[in-house]
């Protein structure tokens, strides 16, 4: 039996992750964890200020990015640009999620082959809770790396993860304030809304979206083309106006028809707060995280 483990964590820069990193500290402060954060070169500004800020709270973070293993000088829109044409001049999405593998999962691999070089297996540790669904994190073939569910253990649930930011002397990263999730600014998994979030936040990043989009290549088969918010609706049209303040309007029926439901299931709970952006997949009845990889979100 292997008696080298290396137990690692991942940061998104998401609230569970970062909560899972800050709880392992606080319950098991006598394990050596390495912890990472994969830089897509594409994040938030706010995720990378939360990354920081988890930096002073935990001790180092490797910082794992695809650009080592690429070979592609620099970062942007040039790399990018070059993982488009590798994979056939097709956007990345939720059929075919290659930006997860080229920009997430083979820079982790490549960093944990160092440690299984000299001898180790793997703990790998994942911010999957005890009231969501039975998810396996990554996984990998042949290789001695096992994921680990603290917070399933320890019966971790939603409710808990705020706390344990806010004791820890930390909150929830900025862009909960307009946006669902941690991940590349151009994710494809975002809704319409935060795509025009994305626009009023951060209008350089919703720029290079719209570049990427228009590098795509078309679908000679059957002479569709993709577009980030899907078939038929490049980000342009979000420009419009009055198309946008149908998105809004639409957005805010569906924020009003989820507080009347939590109203009701809270029987009167006097805490009831209004929606936040954190339960925004609820509100459109989506599964937590909508199908995105956990490598990205959480």
């Amino acid at each position: 039996m292997n008696d080298k483990v290396k137990h690692v964590l991942g940061l998104s820069g998401g609230k569970d992750s970062s909560a899972l990193a800050l709880y392992m500290k606080e319950t098991r402060p006598g394990l050596e964890i390495e912890y990472f954060f994969t830089d897509t070169g594409y994040e938030l500004p706010e995720t990378n200020d939360f990354i920081d800020k988890l930096e002073a709270k935990l001790g180092y973070i490797h910082r794992l990015n695809s650009r080592s293993l690429s070979g592609i000088e620099g970062r942007g829109e040039v790399e990018f640009s070059s993982f488009l044409k590798k994979n056939g001049n097709y956007l990345p999405s939720q059929r075919d999620r290659w930006c997860t593998v080229e920009l997430k999962l083979k820079p982790f691999e490549k960093w944990v082959d160092g440690f299984i070089a000299q001898g180790y297996s793997i703990k790998n540790y994942v911010g999957i809770r005890a009231d969501e669904p039975h998810r396996t994190g990554f996984m990998t073939i042949e290789k001695p790396i096992e994921t680990v569910m603290p917070f399933r253990d320890d019966g971790i649930v939603k409710s808990d993860i705020i706390n344990i930011l806010r004791r820890n002397g930390l909150d929830l990263p900025e862009y909960y304030k307009w946006r669902s999730r941690s991940g590349c600014s151009f994710c494809f998994y975002q809704q319409k809304i935060e795509w025009i979030k994305l626009m009023e936040h951060h209008p350089d990043l919703f720029e290079q979206a719209k570049k990427f989009e228009k590098g795509d290549a078309s679908n000679s088969t059957v002479g569709e083309r993709f577009y980030w918010m899907g078939k038929g609706e490049p980000l342009e049209t979000l420009e419009d106006p009055e198309r946008r303040a149908q998105i809004i309007e639409n957005h805010q029926k569906k924020i009003e028809r989820f507080n009347k439901k939590k109203r009701r299931n809270a029987l009167h709970d006097p805490n009831i707060i209004a929606c936040t952006m954190t339960e925004l997949d609820e509100v459109y009845d989506l599964a937590e995280g909508g199908g995105a990889c956990i490598t990205c979100y959480k």
